[in-house]
């Protein structure tokens, strides 16, 4: 059960580098259909208004590595501890496929409600990791 903690790592690890092909097809195909001009990334400014048509990866790329960092870090605690079973792994996999809807819905441009409330249910199920994991250490010792 110990080592069952690291697939969903893996899966996240996974989208995250999905997400980021995602982008630069996209940016690809933008800097294709409208090649770019000496100015086009002269300023951070300049190359954000150029990219804006396909920024919904990049802007989800960037989202992958701001939560999902407490994930990696719990998967870690976890497998250290020790604390790595069966519910924990559950969550993992929960965590996992909701960061995936959210990122589907997120460079799809889907509603915003709806991405904002699998965002805030991926947040919800990494803190009930978190807590277990504080919760298993306590009796543990």
């Amino acid at each position: 059960m110990q080592t069952a903690i690291f697939w969903p790592a893996f899966a996240l690890v996974s989208l995250t580098y999905g997400v980021w092909l995602v982008m630069y097809v996209g940016r690809i195909a933008l800097i294709k259909r409208q090649p770019p001009t000496d100015t086009t990334f002269a300023t951070q400014e300049s190359s954000l208004r150029y990219f804006q048509p396909v920024e919904m990866p990049a802007n989800n790329l960037a989202n992958l590595f701001e939560m999902p960092v407490l994930f990696f870090a719990v998967v870690i605690l976890l497998m250290v501890t020790g604390q790595a079973n069966g519910l924990q792994v559950a969550l993992a996999w929960t965590y996992v496929a909701l960061r995936a809807v959210h990122s589907a819905i997120h460079i799809r441009k889907g509603p915003i409600p709806a991405r904002f409330l699998v965002y805030v249910a991926s947040c919800a199920v990494l803190l009930a990791m978190w807590v277990g994991l504080a919760v298993d250490i306590a009796r543990a010792g």
